[in-house]
């Protein structure tokens, strides 16, 4: 059976009682918590608009709405940073929305200026490093690559997204030449070779095999809020820097969503996004897997608070992070950056 149609009998009944454009809302989806689902009832509560949601990673998720073509179900496409959702942008798998809601809500430079997607929720890339260890931690991105650091950071590889999008704020910011150069000094100042995933970094501080890391706040404060095996129980020694704070600030990456290009429920997937950028929304979105949420003036979660407030980087517009995508990747393979 197609994964729509036993959805699609449910919202026929709830016809007879919600307004009447209430209908479905079809949702690809790489964020993959069970926290959301909660979050998902209490707009179908509120509005009686259905979500049928379809859940890979984002990859599969834009190869498969490109397959389907012109007939493709979706209505949002929902994934976890600005590098992956403007993969999407380029590959035309996004359409522009109206939202005075999303305008008033989410900053302008957590939105794509043209109006294909907004964010939802921040985790920001910053440094963890060793208290017992490390005397005078890196205070910028640019310090990670000073030679004071040599064999000891732990650092994922660099086709992860979240590296390709920092590496691609470091080109905005300074050029690929000396972008280049700091990839360099970066891998002269590695612990191990990149493994794992930003919990393998910060797991590394706690084994002593690296003294610095850099990671997304939810992680570390996941290992905060629950047991996290080979984090949880040495996090007490893990000390944490907000990058560039008297300059540009901290790089922030974000849960982000659009409209899809071949929407047959646009209405429903505009009310979807308002919905999470609303004040109803934003704390359980954010709060519940550990991040900052986008809208302003919204309470932070008890262990995301213990990391405190940050300055986050406000002026390298994200667009950069699609438009040096490329030169990213290639300054990596240069330095020998696996």
């Amino acid at each position: 059976m197609h994964p729509f149609k036993a959805a699609m009998s449910v919202t026929a009944l709830m016809a007879l009682t919600a307004p009447a454009f209430a209908q479905e809302v079809n949702l690809y989806s790489s964020r993959h918590y069970d926290s959301d689902d909660a979050l998902y009832a209490a707009f179908t509560e509120k509005t009686g608009i259905t979500i049928n949601r379809i859940e890979a990673k984002a990859d599969e998720l834009m190869a498969r709405m490109e397959a389907e073509g012109a007939n493709s179900p979706a209505d949002v496409f929902m994934t976890v940073d600005v590098g992956r959702i403007s993969r999407a942008e380029e590959r035309g798998l996004l359409q522009p929305f109206e939202s005075q809601t999303i305008e008033a809500n989410v900053p302008a430079h957590l939105r794509d200026d043209e109006n294909l997607w907004t964010g939802l929720s921040q985790r920001a890339r910053i440094i963890f490093y060793s208290k017992e260890r490390v005397e005078n931690p890196p205070r910028t991105y640019e310090e990670l690559a000073d030679p004071a650091y040599e064999g000891q950071i732990c650092i994922r590889s660099s086709s992860n997204i979240y590296n390709q999008s920092l590496m691609a704020s470091i080109i905005e910011n300074h050029g690929k030449e000396a972008a280049k150069e700091w990839a360099a000094g970066i891998v002269k100042n590695m612990a191990r070779e990149p493994q794992g995933g930003d919990t393998d970094q910060l797991r590394g501080i706690v084994s002593g095999e690296c003294d610095i890391a850099v990671a997304n706040t939810y992680y570390f404060a996941r290992g905060l809020a629950s047991d996290v095996d080979g984090l949880t129980s040495g996090i007490d020694g893990i000390g944490w820097v907000w990058p560039n704070q008297s300059g540009r600030g901290a790089h922030v990456n974000l849960a982000a969503a659009g409209i899809a290009a071949n929407a047959p429920n646009k209405d429903e997937a505009t009310a979807l996004l308002e919905f999470l950028a609303s004040q109803e929304a934003q704390a359980q979105f954010a709060n519940a897997n550990n991040e900052y949420p986008v809208m302003s003036g919204v309470p932070i979660g008890e262990h995301v608070a213990k990391m405190g407030l940050f300055i986050p980087d406000n002026d390298t517009p994200t667009a950069s992070f699609k438009a040096h995508a490329a030169d990213a990747q290639t300054i990596f393979n240069e330095v020998g950056w696996d």
